[in-house]
């Protein structure tokens, strides 16, 4: 007869391909389409890996990405796998929770109203 051969991501330890669940995107894209709305942000990519799974969200299509949202399970117990990084690519926020670093994002948004 026939041999039965594992599945090859049953036995691994590590995914072979880090990603964004649906809360964790449904949460993202929440903040990038109001960016959107607010005209500061036209473009997004999303950059799957081994390692890392990374939101870049883009002013225009052509520039590097003005903000980058990375999720880095592997830093989990020690920095937060969360981080919040910049143009020039210094890390602006991480942590341990999505919305901790999405909150400078928030603050851009807001704006005060007069009665």
């Amino acid at each position: 007869m026939g041999s039965i051969l594992p599945f090859p991501a049953a036995g691994a330890g590590k995914p072979s391909q880090i990603g964004f669940d649906r809360l964790e995107l449904t949460r993202i894209l929440d903040v990038y389409g109001r960016m959107v709305a607010a005209g500061m942000w036209r473009d997004y990519a999303i950059e799957l890996g081994r390692d890392a799974a990374v939101f870049a969200a883009f002013r225009r299509s052509a520039e590097r990405p003005e903000y980058r949202i990375e999720k880095r399970p592997a830093l989990r117990a020690k920095q937060g796998m969360w981080a919040l990084v910049g143009e020039h690519g210094a890390v602006l926020k991480r942590g341990q929770e999505l919305a901790t670093v999405l909150a400078p994002l928030e603050r851009r948004l807001m704006k005060v109203v007069e009665d």
